[in-house]
């Protein structure tokens, strides 16, 4: 028998409307649009500013717009997982206001935190579902609302971050989807990228909120260093493991975190930078957004047999990688 694979049906997004522009940024921060093009390869980030307005909203619109794409009810998803490090709240889980918001009736929810990595890590998980015939559809999101926690004082994060969501429709198949994966977990001890307030280790206090300790920090060099040579090599591990060369990908897909870490990644992998997706001038690192929304920036140009690796490097310390065959 055919075994059952994860094939991805729909694909959705959601981008704020309000533009950061790097210019912007010069009236929060001593810096200016050539430096941080230069060593970042951004120009432009998305903002929610509505107060109102949550991780879980972004994450509601993105599922919709999957959704449509995939040609499907909410009532026919089995499962919703959404990966975010910016939840709404501690609890309830983000995924189930989704659940609940875009009438996934016969769903269960629950949310996933592994940073930049959590797409990847939530795109498994619900893939390993399928193939084990305990779901039939998954709808996984990446979604994060990083202005929330980016200290608009501190120049080494907040040029780097934006809001946004991504998603997509997981469906049963047996032609292409999600081959194999390969995921690696460092513990940061260190705290090298980090929240420092506002979990059980350091509750929230008048003194964590006059120390600004509830916006992430981060060690930006351990950080860069690290993301190189973990995003290289587990993209270099995932295609030996499958027996592919570079001539056989189709796209690498890599999260958007820093221009120099994806140029590092793609040589390393022996792809040419015209296969190589990058968004990250529009919209910056949007955490676990960034792999969801070239998927779909790019999905009129995706042919069905395509080889696509997905790559990411996150807080955790987190890594891995996706290889799939696209199937739309």
């Amino acid at each position: 028998m055919t075994p059952n694979r994860a094939v991805i049906t729909g694909v959705g997004r959601y981008l704020p409307d309000y533009v950061m522009t790097n210019k912007e940024l010069e009236s929060y921060v001593e810096t200016n649009d050539e430096w941080i093009r230069s060593r970042t390869g951004i120009s432009e980030r998305r903002i929610l500013k509505d107060p109102d307005k949550a991780t879980s909203h972004m994450a509601e619109k993105a599922a919709i717009d999957a959704l449509d794409d995939a040609g499907i009810s909410a009532e026919e998803i089995d499962a919703i997982i959404v990966a975010t490090v910016t939840p709404d709240y501690m609890f309830p889980a983000t995924a189930g206001l989704v659940q609940k918001r875009i009438g996934a009736t016969n769903a269960y929810a629950f949310d996933l935190s592994a940073a930049c990595s959590g797409f990847l890590y939530a795109l498994s998980t619900g893939g390993m579902m399928i193939e084990s015939g305990r779901a039939k559809k998954v709808l996984v999101i990446g979604a994060d609302k990083m202005s929330s926690i980016v200290d608009f004082t501190d120049r080494t994060t907040c040029i780097l971050f934006g809001d946004a969501a991504g998603a997509v429709v997981l469906e049963e198949g047996t032609d292409g989807g999600i081959i194999d994966f390969v995921h690696h977990t460092e513990g940061d001890e260190q705290c090298m990228l980090y929240q420092p307030a506002g979990g059980s280790k350091n509750p929230a206090s008048e003194e964590t909120v006059k120390n600004r300790e509830h916006y992430l920090r981060q060690d930006g060099r351990s950080v860069f260093k690290k993301a190189t040579e973990g995003m290289a090599d587990v993209s270099l591990e995932i295609m030996q493991r499958n027996n592919l060369s570079g001539d056989d990908v189709a796209w690498l897909v890599p999260h958007q975190a820093n221009l120099r870490i994806i140029d590092a990644t793609a040589r390393r992998m022996g792809i040419d930078k015209d296969k190589v997706m990058i968004n990250i001038e529009k919209y910056g690192n949007t955490t676990a957004a960034t792999i969801p929304l070239c998927l779909y920036d790019w999905k009129d140009q995706l042919n069905k047999g395509d080889n696509l690796v997905l790559a990411a490097f996150g807080g955790g310390l987190t890594w891995g990688a996706i290889y799939l065959k696209w199937s739309k």
